[in-house]
Parts: structure tokens; sequence; C-alpha cells
């Protein structure tokens, strides 16, 4: 049986009790039951041959009538015992009495003492179709080596049935199966692995294969050939793995399987040694004096096979960590020869290359002299203006065991060639101050290709006639095979991969200029349309050629052909262009990064239709913004931002606040124009939005330019610890504390990080720990840049705070991001010290701080929401929590008391209740409220009750908001009992334990029905109005026990009220909860009883006051009469036509189930039903 069965027959409860069980009889054994020490079968250990020691140590029962099963468990004492349920159920289904076996599990289960082994195996469908162990005994009756069982008339009823695996002659299974217990492993192992005696295939087996065949042929878009193959098999369900009937999961799939089919390795498995109880009595009298020696020798042999199995996986192990090392020594050797390389060119630069003769003891070269560029591990300081004032051609001096190194690992090194004397490559670097970090960061957005061998190759040129030879022979046995291959697009299109290093080499030695442009199309045309990883390669070679020619080939040649691919029609190739821009940008004259390549990059960005092409566009244009230094480019470069952001694709836009954002702010702090320009220029677009949205604000607008904004947080945290007064004092010393690891937000990208763009985690510990310093102790004096944000910057933003609009979820909850992250970014003493006071000045909780009768106070704005969940909740202290409770129970006091909109606060709940770790705070507000003295408060109290229960576990709703609400209900003021039906419909919509929601339907019962509400008006209002609102989503049994006959009543009592207001307001209500529950499902006699009399009590209501609202219910009452008839003309043609109706029914679910394993777009799914031609 597979791993993932469960064995009924291991009889053992956990390893630590049988281990016990088995001390203890191995103390109480007599040396002559040790004599008698002989092996009882294969399904016992050797280790035990008594069998009162037997049952000690393989058996855990429970203790029977206060006897412990140690001791219940020792027969041969003399003792007599009981023998535990789970015994017996073992040695059941041991025998194979599965019907006995299933009796005793029904009466257990009457009687409410279920075993789980029991449990177990009639739950698990592969002990009804796998062989099991079959004792000796069955064996001798004939019954053969786990026969099949066969089902009984008896209990084949339709629930225990399962057609997709049961034909109708269930007792004509196939008897080819064979115990695998009865073949030993090496026979196994060859009858298995012959051809000429290979088994037949096995039924689970063909379901398995069956099913992962169509899992394959979905997953390689062979549609219509899936939907063939589930029909001519369709006994099987193909989206269920567990219909195939082996209670093991899912294997890999057949690419996987097919992968590892010829070099997989044994798995390792556990011994596990298994007994079984025996009484001696049933025993033959000569069973303890045979001689089991077959036996012995077969488990022998069976372990000693285990043990090689086990010798070859650890060897087969150790091979696979042995290559893992060893390409991570290549890799190590790599990256010091390009650091060794790097530290000699430098001294070097300007002079003539130190002689080889200064190494007499290495003067035997290496298998590879020539030379070549290595762009793997290659830094600016490689392409710096300094090392090409002269020519040069640089050696390195290494000892004999470097060349030997270099021998095993050719082209590692910068050669010099002492008969050639080229000049070295001179590229222009900008005038700009980026970190090393930050500008590292920034490259690694251009993907390059080094770590594979054709990586290797194509990261490297040779420039001599020797190696453009050895490079010939390294390329050309990996070319060869492939021409002779090259019959199918898949083999093309590597055999272009492996042309490229020669095409560049090529290219770049060849002296014709039209030969070598020739050569760069055929590179950007070689393949119609490159992957990421073809890609990746093309853009290596064009780095290593870039680095090769310097700026101005790259210039001639190279941006052509992107020129050319710009407009072509397969996106992979704009792709190609779009990253290709990146990738050059160190290596292009200055005037052409800012100019012509800007250009392209922007009309690719507005005009290229495929979000790939975008994204990757604007990744390029922030690799730009890091190189570019024309103070006049500003302009170009916002307007740029703000096109980005204003992409309709997810993922341009993440690439504008992962990359193009954090490149252009950190030029426009190299220009100073992060404070004076670029955020009050946002700033100012988010003011004259709101000023134009009085009639309907454009959100996705405003979200655009505060996401802009709070990506640049870090970039202006950054510009406050540059511009310290403390950057004098900065020294990098051990004792600084580290940066906690919740200091800051997460970042969105490396760009964003702080330490990124200060330079090092280490120096921003040394800032963070001067900066909470200078505001704890030292002050703000001649700090300009923090003077500007806290006096400029803050009330800014805080006062378009004020002026959006409070109902508007969206735009609190941006505001509210924002200030959470600002927060966060600039520390508590900042939080603390610097914007709680400035929103405390303007929330004087106070009631002449709110106007009732404009509605216009602060306290009405959305400056609380955000101010309670931007603020306050961005430090989880206990004196931050205390400080949250406090504003929001005088918010909701003074709201009240003053009669203001409770809009404010209603924003504040909601948006705190987002998160289940503030419900027990928001509770502790409402208890308040609960319990205040005033009604005015408590009603306000009951009605947030509503907002927060969405998303709240039903413990907290039991325990702490019901209790609450019925407290409300006791009070003496009506209001405040109207106050807590919405919640309490809510409640009705959100739970499920019933206790609870009799208790809710209970209370809304005596709204009802307790004559004391028959005159409230306002509270029939209010559950009319929730009864619309919660009826759609609640229990179907509430809403057609409850709901719909109460709202029957309330439309008939509606009927004979005099008052005309009252009236219209009620059938208003009526009419709104009637055209929501007109979508529910509502059965023919409630549809009789109560829907349709409802709706014409209140049709004669609207006839009377609104004859707009009665052509509807006209309609709406037409439509349900014939809902009715129809249900009536059904029934009476169904006893006709039951048969005709199952079948349509099943060839409806048939379509529907091959229809739903389409996961296709639908233009291919209407290439379906066309017909072949």
């Amino acid at each position: 049986m597979a791993a993932g069965n469960v064995n009924p027959f291991n009889v053992s409860d956990s390893e630590e009790e049988a281990e016990q069980r088995q001390d203890g009889a191995d103390t109480e054994r007599s040396p002559s039951d040790e004599a008698q020490g002989h092996s009882l079968g294969p399904f016992s250990p050797p280790a035990y041959s008594d069998p009162a020691a037997l049952l000690s140590s393989n058996r855990t029962s429970p203790s029977v009538d206060g006897i412990p099963a140690s001791a219940a468990a020792v027969s041969g004492i003399g003792a007599e015992t009981r023998v535990s349920l789970d015994a017996i159920a073992a040695q059941l289904l041991r025998d194979q009495y599965i019907l006995t076996a299933l009796e005793l599990h029904t009466e257990l289960l009457e009687a409410g003492r279920e075993l789980p082994r029991l449990r177990d195996y009639f739950s698990n469908p592969g002990n009804f179709e796998r062989q099991s162990g079959t004792p000796p005994a069955c064996k001798e009756q004939g019954v053969g080596p786990g026969g099949p069982l066969n089902r009984a008339g008896s209990i084949s009823t339709l629930d225990s049935l399962d057609f997709a695996r049961y034909s109708d002659d269930g007792n004509r299974e196939s008897d080819e199966r064979v115990a695998e217990c009865e073949i030993a492993s090496q026979e196994r192992k060859n009858y298995k692995s012959s051809p000429e005696t290979q088994e037949p295939i096995r039924p689970l087996e063909k379901r398995a294969l069956n099913f992962l065949v169509n899992e394959y042929l979905l997953k390689n878009e062979y549609k219509l050939t899936s939907i063939t193959f589930s029909d001519e098999n369709d006994d099987q369900d193909f989206e269920l793995w567990d219909d195939v009937g082996l209670n093991i999961p899912k294997p890999p799939d057949l690419l996987q399987l097919y992968r590892n089919c010829g070099n997989s390795q044994p798995l390792h498995r556990d011994n596990v040694d298994v007994a079984v109880s025996v009484d001696p009595s049933d025993l033959p009298g000569d069973y303890f004096t045979q001689e089991p020696v077959q036996q012995t020798d077969v488990i022998q042999q069976q372990q000693q096979q285990e043990v090689v199995q086990e010798l070859e996986y650890q060897i087969s192990l150790l091979n696979s960590e042995k290559q893992s090392l060893a390409e991570q020594i290549k890799k190590l050797q790599s990256d010091i020869q390009a650091l060794q390389r790097n530290v000699s060119s430098e001294p070097t630069a300007g002079v003539k290359s130190t002689p080889s003769k200064e190494n007499p003891k290495c003067d035997k070269p290496p298998l590879d002299n020539g030379q070549y560029l290595d762009i793997r591990g290659v830094t600016e300081t490689d392409s710096s203006s300094d090392t090409t004032k002269t020519s040069t051609s640089t050696t390195i001096a290494t000892d004999c065991t470097e060349n030997s190194t270099t021998a095993t690992q050719p082209h590692s090194k910068l050669k010099a060639n002492g008969q050639q004397s080229k000049s070295s490559v001179q590229f222009d670097q900008p005038n700009r101050k980026l970190s090393p970090a930050f500008h590292q960061a920034l490259l690694s957005f251009c993907r390059m290709s080094a770590d594979s061998r054709l990586g290797s190759e194509v990261s490297r040129i040779a420039d001599s006639e020797q190696s453009v030879m050895l490079m010939l022979g390294r390329c050309l046995p990996h070319i060869v095979p492939n021409v002779l291959l090259a019959k199918r697009e898949r083999m093309v299109v590597h055999l272009c991969q492996e042309l490229i290093p020669l095409i560049l080499c090529t290219a770049c030695l060849h002296p014709e200029p039209k030969e070598r442009d020739q050569l760069l199309h055929i590179l950007f045309n070689l393949i119609k349309r490159p992957d990421d990883e073809q890609r990746q390669m093309i853009l290596t070679g064009c780095v290593a050629f870039a680095q090769h020619v310097g700026p101005t080939r790259v210039e001639a040649e190279l941006l052509p052909q992107c020129w050319e691919q710009i407009n072509h029609k397969y996106p992979e190739r704009r792709l190609l262009v779009a990253e290709a821009c990146g990738a050059l940008a160190p290596y292009l004259p200055k005037e052409i990064r800012s100019s012509l390549v800007l250009s392209m990059l922007q009309q690719m960005l507005a005009d290229d239709k495929a979000d790939m092409v975008r994204e990757a566009v604007v990744k390029s244009l922030g690799v730009i913004m890091g190189y570019i230094d024309d103070p006049d480019k500003y302009s170009q470069g916002f307007e740029l931002m703000l096109l980005s952001l204003g992409d309709p694709s997810e993922r341009v836009v993440s690439a504008t606040h992962q990359v193009f954002i954090p490149a252009f702010a950190a030029w426009c702090t190299e220009l100073g124009n992060l404070q004076s320009q670029l955020i009050p220029s946002l700033l100012t677009r988010i003011e004259k939005l709101l000023k134009q949205g009085e009639y309907g604000l454009d959100e996705h607008k405003l979200h655009m330019y505060l996401s802009a904004l709070q990506s640049l947080i870090p970039s202006l945290f950054a510009v406050l610890l540059q511009n310290a007064p403390f950057t004098s004092r900065v020294k990098l010393q051990g004792d600084v504390p580290p940066i906690e690891v919740t200091r800051f937000p997460r970042p969105a990208s490396p760009l964003q990080d702080v330490a990124t763009i200060v330079g090092s985690r280490e120096q921003l510990a040394v800032l963070l720990h001067l900066y909470d310093h200078q505001l704890q102790h030292e002050g703000t004096t001649g700090w300009d840049s923090l003077l500007w944000v806290v006096n400029q910057f803050l009330p800014q933003i805080i006062d378009i705070v004020g002026r959006i609009n409070v109902t508007s979820s969206t735009c609190v909850h941006e505001f509210s991001r924002f200030f959470w992250r600002l927060c966060r970014t600039f520390g508590k003493i900042f939080t603390n010290t610097k914007v709680k006071p400035q929103f405390q000045e303007i929330l004087r909780l106070s009631e002449e701080n709110v106007d009732a009768t404009a509605g216009n106070g602060i306290l009405t704005k959305a400056t609380v929401p955000i101010y309670a969940t931007g603020v306050l909740t961005c430090y989880n202290q206990e004196e931050d929590r205390k400080l949250l409770v406090g504003f929001l129970e005088d918010v909701m006091t003074t709201l009240s008391l003053s009669h203001a909109p409770l809009d404010s606060l209603k924003a504040s709940f909601v948006e705190l209740g987002a998160n289940p770790a503030y419900h027990e705070l928001l509770l502790t507000v409402l208890w308040y409220g609960v319990v205040h003295t005033s009604a005015l408060v408590r009603c306000t109290a009951a009605r947030m009750f509503e907002r927060v229960l969405r998303g709240m576990s039903e413990a907290l709703i039991d325990k702490r908001v019901a209790p609450a609400l019925i407290t409300l209900c006791s009070g003496p003021e009506f209001s405040v009992r109207i106050s807590t039906i919405p919640a309490f419909g809510t409640i009705m919509e959100t739970v499920t334990q019933k206790e609870l929601l009799e208790r809710v339907k209970m209370q809304l019962a005596s709204f009802l029905e307790d004559p004391q509400y028959q005159d409230q008006h306002s509270l029939h209002m209010e559950i009319i109005k929730t009864f619309g609102r919660v009826g759609p989503n609640a229990e179907p049994r509430f809403r057609d026990e409850f709901v719909l006959p109460h709202l029957h009543k309330l439309a008939l009592c509606n009927n004979q009220q005099t008052v005309e207001s009252k009236r219209i307001d009620i059938a208003t209500q009526l009419f709104e909860a009637y055209s929501a529950l007109s979508c529910c499902f509502i059965s023919e006699e409630l549809m009789v009883n109560h829907f349709l009399p409802g709706l014409r009590c209140l049709r004669t209501d609207m006839e009377q006051l609104s004859p707009e609202h009665e052509v509807i219910l006209s309609s709406m009452i037409k439509e349900c009469e014939i809902k009715v008839e129809n249900k009536a003309i059904g029934e009476a043609q169904g006893s006709i036509s039951i048969a005709a109706s199952l079948v349509g029914e099943d060839a409806k679910t048939k379509f529907l189930s091959k229809m739903g394993q389409l996961t296709t777009s639908g233009a291919m799914l209407a290439n379906v039903f066309q017909r072949k031609k």
C-alpha cells in the first residue's frame, strides 16, 4: 500500500509506547520462551517468538475495565483478560471479515464509540481496490493472496456505490493482481523489467495514467484532443485526482516523470517491523518446531538490498553536491580573476604594462593567451576616463599556480599581446553623485546572461587571431550537431543562439563598415520572436560589443539597428529594442543618451500597445535617468513620469514606482529640485484636482499623484539625512546599534530602500542614530530641509486632507496609507513632535469646533479618519493604542452631542475594521458608548456596530457584540432600540452560528410583534430597510420563515394606514425590499402564500400614491404568476418525461464538465465549435 494510505494492521499507536511495552515484555519472558524464539511468519519480527511477548510488544489497546493494556496483553501468564475493541477490529480487517467489521463499525458509531482504525479504513476507497496482506489461514482456505472483496447486494445502496469506479459485474474483477509480499524483491524487479513478462495494466494504473495524459494534453494546448480523450473515458472525472482512487498525493506531470525516469535514484525506505496478535491455542501443535530458514534468508536478502539502495542514494546525493560545489568554485574563480583585472588595470592606467619578464617562473603561456573583453564583474571604474589617456596593453602578473588555474579555466583574465597595442576605449562619464549601491541596484534591472556556457562565451569578445581560433574551437563543436539536427524550429532557434558569439566577434573585428552593419542586422533578426533567455543573450553580446568598440561605433552601428526594430510587428522584437536602450545607456555618448535614446523611449511609451514593451521602456527610462546630467531635461522627465503613472497597465505603473521614480528622484536631489519643484508640482496638481472635483472627483488621478508622492518619501528622508547639521560628524563606528527590522516600511524595490540611497546599512545606522539625537536634544535650527517638511509640506498636505470627501473610502484609504508610510519612515520622534501636534491643533475636540447646522466642522471632515488610521496606528505600543481609543471616544461623544454628521466616525471604523488586529480596540470604544449616560452617544454606538461586524470573528460577535446590542435594546429610549436594528440585520447576514441567529431572530420578532412597537413608524421603516439589505444574503431559512411573512404583514397593515406621508414612506421601503428579494429563489408555497399577496397589497398602495411604481409592480406580479403556472405545468409533464430529463441533465453536466477544462481565450473557445475542413 502506498505511503499515504492508512495501514489498518498497524496496531501500534506510537513508537514510544511500543518501546516501553517491548522492554516490559523482555523482562517477563522466561528462558523457555526464549528457546522457542522462532518467527511467526512474514508479519512478525524475528525478535519475538512468544505470543505473549508478541502481544505485549506490538499492540496498544486502551484499558478495559481498569486493566492496563500491558497487563491485558500478557495472555500467556494465565490471567484472564478482555481483548480490546481495537484489537478485534484489527483482526477482522486482517482476516478480511469486512462485513463483520462494517457491522462493528456501525454499532460503535451508534453507541458513540467510534474507532479511528475502522473509520480510516472504510473512508479510504483504495482499500477496496488494492491488495492487502492475507494471513496464512486465508491462504489455506483457498482465498488467493489478497482476494477480491465482492460487493454484497445488502450493502450496495445508491449512497454507497461509486458509479465512476465500479462496473455492473462487480464480481468479475480480474484476479491478475499478485500480492507483493509473495514475490521476492529481486524476482519482482526482474519480472517487472522484462518486456516479455510485463504485467497487464491494472484498473487503478489505467485511471492514474489517464489523468496524467489528460493533464499533459491540457498543459500543452491540445484542447480538442483532451476533449476527445475525456469522452472516450467518460467514467472518470479528470478534474479531481481523488477520483482516481489512489489515496496518495498527485504525482508529478508526465514531463517530469519522463525526465527523471532514466536517472532516478532508489528512494530511501524505512524498514518497519510489523507483528500481529496470535493466540497460541489457535496455532498448530508443531508450529514452533518448524524451522523458517527460507523466510530468514529472504528477510536478510531484502535487508541487504535496502542497505545497497540506501548507499546508492547517498552516493547520488554526494555526486550532486559535488557538482554544485564545482560550479561554485568556477564562479568564485571567475570573480577573483575579474577583481584581479580591476586591481591590475587601475595602477597601470596611462602607462605601459609591466613586461612579462617580471615573472620569469611563469614564462610558459597558458593554453589561451588571446586578448578578449570580459564584461562579467566589470565595474564603472573599468571604463573611467582615467584609463583612456594613452594606449595600453595590460598584463596581470600571476604566479604559476594562477596560471595553472587559468589553464583549466581559459579566458578568465584580460591578457596582453605584446605585438599589438590598441587604444583603450573611452566612455562619457556623467556628472552624477549616485551611491555605488544605488547605481548597482539600478543596473540590476538590465538583465544580462553570463552564467551559462553560452552566456560566458557571448560576454567575451576575442580581439586577436589566436583568440578567434580558440573561440571557434570552442563554439563549432556545439554548432555542427545542431546543423545536422536542425529539422525542427526548436533546433533552429538553438542553433541561432550558438551563432551569437561568432557574429559578435566578426562584427567587432571586420574592417568593412558595410559588412559590420550587415552582421549586426543579422544579430537583431536572428530569432524571429526571442524569448527572455534569448533576449538576455543578445543584450549581453551587445554590451560586450559596446565595451569593446566604444561609444562612437555604438552610436553609428548599434543604435540604427534598434531604430529599425522600433515598429516591428512582433512585440518580442520591440521588447528587445526597449531593453537594449537601457543596457547600452552607460556606453553611449551623453548627448545621444539624453536626446535620441530618450526620444525613442518616449515614442515607444506613448505608442506601443504591448504592456510588456512599455514596462521595459519604463525600466530603461529609469536607467537613463541614472546617467542623464542635462538640467534642461527635467521637464521632459517629469512629463514621462506622469505619462508612465497614467498608463492603463498595472505592470507599467508598478515599474514606474520601482525604477523610474526613484531614479528620477535621485537626479532631482542632485539638481536640488526635489523639495523646490518635484513635490510641490504634485501637490499643486492634487489641489487643482480637488477644486475641479466639486461635482465628481477623479479618484484615479488622485491615486496617481498620491502614489507618486508616496514613492518619493524615501528620497525625501534621505535628503533630510544627507543635509542635516550632523553630517560632518558621521563616522562609521562599531558601537552604533543596528537598524531594527521594522524601522522602515517594506520598500517596493531596492531603489526605494533608504539604505541603498544613502550607500549602506552601516552608513544609515550612523545617520539614524545622529538623527534621533538631533531631534530629541539639539532641535532643528539650521536644518533647512527638515524645516521645509515641517513648515511647508505637512501643513499643505493636511489642508488637502481636510478638503477631500469623507464618504469616499478610496480617498480616505489612500491618504491614510500615505501618512502611515510617512510617519514610519521619518520615525517615532518626528511623528510625536512634528506630525501629531499639527493634527491636534486642528482637531480641537470641543462642541464649538463642530458646526451642526452647516455640517462643515473639522471633526466632520476626512481629517479625523486619516489622523486616526494613518498617524495614530503607525506605532502599536500600549500608549499609542490608548491614545487612539481616547481619540475615537472623544470624537464619538462630541459628534453625538453636537448632532453632527457621523460620516467621519464611520470612515474611521470602516478603515480600522478592515484590520482584524483592531477589532478588540474598536469594541472597547463601542462599549464606552454603550454604557454612556447620553442616549445620543448610545445611538451612535449602536449604529457603529454595523460598520465593524463584517470580517469580525463569530466568537467576538457572540461574546462582545451580541451582549452589547441586547444591553442597548433593554434601555428605555426607542431611538436607541431602533438604532440596533441594522446591526442585528448584519449579524443575520454574516453569522452561521445557530444559537446566535436564534437570539437575534427573537429580538427582531419582539420588535415586530410587541404591541408597544405597533405605532413606531421609524422602527418599521428601519426593519423594512434592513430586510431589503440583508434578505438576499441571509440564511434561506431565515428569509423564508421570517422575512417574507413579516413583509407581507407590514404591507397588509400599510393598506390601512391613514397618514399619507407615513404610508408612502413605508410603501417606498417595501418596494425596495421586494425588488431586492425578487432575485432570490422562492418556493412555490411561499410565492403563493406570502410573496404574491404582499406584492398585491403594495400595488394597492402604489396605485393611489405612485402610479409609476404601480406599473413596475404589475409586471413583477405577472412574472411571479407565470413562474407559478410554469411550475405546475412542469410537474404535470415531469411524470411523463423523467427519463428524458435525466438524459438531458446528464448531457448538460458532461458538456459543462468538458468546457470547464478549457482554460483559454474566447477566440480559441470559438474554434472548438468550428467544423473541421
